[in-house]
């Protein structure tokens, strides 16, 4: 057997390792078992936001089951495959298994990173915030990239994007925009973009000058109906306001926008759909989730020491750096991952950029890091 088979043989074992630790292969029927008795309960839906937990749960546990059959099954099949081909002297059965493992691994992998999406709100739907920092009009561009970046990404998985409010810049791009983003994982696999993102390149506005621009990435779940958030009215504020924009196909421009300011926290929350109702709930929805954020913070040391890192969005506080000049670069700088692809990391392709956060260890180092160190 080549050494490039055996190595991904390798691979994928490990993988039905960890993904076996993660599902606990040992309970799972047990536990699969436990749901499809509660689902049969005839008074299940007497409350939808629970039952819907409980069916989103139990979806979840049968697709990883799933995943970990599936990988096992395709390793062993090919295998077996491998073995017949060799005692037969068919070459064309290995090269075909051979080529079916290593499509394999990278499905592996993939699940694999998946697999570490497990944290408390890691499934549910996101908000996402970006605020123009340092920079001035340079600085309002580069939010407007980011924006369409993350746009990108979010429909190259299928994801829904509701643009909730929009602040354009003076004389370009955008101030501000907060985005709700519905799709399975969305907040798992986006919290990492927490932070200040820097860009260096050639500035479009007619100076011809090198700039470096700011924007900070901001980033909470969106709680489960399920999750009570107390909130006192006294310690809250409602403004109206006339929202304005360019327009276009996810923009609404209305009278009745509303901003929610929670007084204790300096918490603001805003929205500009189509009606002030609507904009109260909204804005009320987006801001218990920040207060439940903020909850996350307190009991999860590494994720709150993360949002404290993140800082103004200025120098010397960045998580990612995207130079366009003189080189092509974008380079992670938790995890030290760098590719020079800049073009199609600004068109949405940001996958490795989050796994290779994902899979930091709970030290802080990359993978790499802790191999390196035995």
């Amino acid at each position: 057997m080549r050494a490039e088979t055996q190595a991904n043989i390798e691979k994928i074992r490990r993988s039905l390792t960890l993904l076996g630790q993660r599902l606990g292969i040992e309970t799972a029927q047990h536990r699969l078992e436990e749901f499809n008795a509660r689902v049969e309960d005839p008074n299940l839906w007497n409350d939808a936001a629970k039952a819907q937990k409980l069916m989103r749960d139990r979806q979840m546990l049968v697709d990883r089951m799933g995943t970990h059959d599936s990988i096992r099954r395709g390793l062993n099949d090919n295998l077996e495959l491998i073995e017949m081909g060799e005692a037969e002297g068919d070459q064309d059965i290995v090269t075909e298994a051979e080529a079916a493992l290593g499509a394999l691994v990278e499905m592996a992998a993939t699940k694999e990173l998946e697999a570490l999406l497990d944290g408390e709100a890691d499934g549910n739907d996101a908000f996402l915030e970006i605020n123009a920092g340092a920079g001035g009009t340079e600085a309002c561009d580069w939010a407007q990239m980011l924006s369409r970046m993350y746009v990108r990404w979010a429909e190259s998985r299928g994801y829904e994007v509701d643009q909730q409010d929009m602040s354009p810049g003076t004389e370009a791009g955008i101030k501000s925009v907060v985005f709700q983003i519905k799709g399975p994982n969305a907040y798992g696999w986006l919290k990492s973009e927490s932070g200040v993102h820097r860009l260096v390149r050639i500035s479009p506005f007619g100076k011809g000058t090198r700039e470096t621009s700011f924007a900070s990435v901001w980033v909470y779940p969106v709680i489960d109906d399920n999750i009570e958030i107390e909130i006192n009215p006294n310690d809250i504020r409602i403004d109206t306001y006339r929202s304005s924009g360019a327009g276009g196909q996810h923009v609404n421009t209305t009278d009745s926008a509303v901003r929610i300011t929670h007084l204790p926290t300096g918490i603001v929350t805003t929205s500009s759909e189509k009606s002030q109702h609507q904009n109260r709930d909204i804005a009320m929805k987006a801001l218990k989730s920040r207060l439940y954020q903020m909850e996350l913070d307190r009991r999860n040391a590494a994720i709150n020491a993360a949002h404290e890192a993140k800082g103004e969005a200025g120098w010397g506080n960045q998580i990612r750096s995207y130079v366009l000049q003189p080189y092509q670069m974008v380079k992670d700088l938790r995890t030290g991952f760098e590719t020079s692809d800049t073009g199609g990391v600004l068109d949405g392709k940001l996958d490795g950029l989050m796994a290779s956060v994902l899979a930091m260890d709970v030290s802080g180092k990359s993978r790499a890091e802790a191999r390196a160190e035995g």
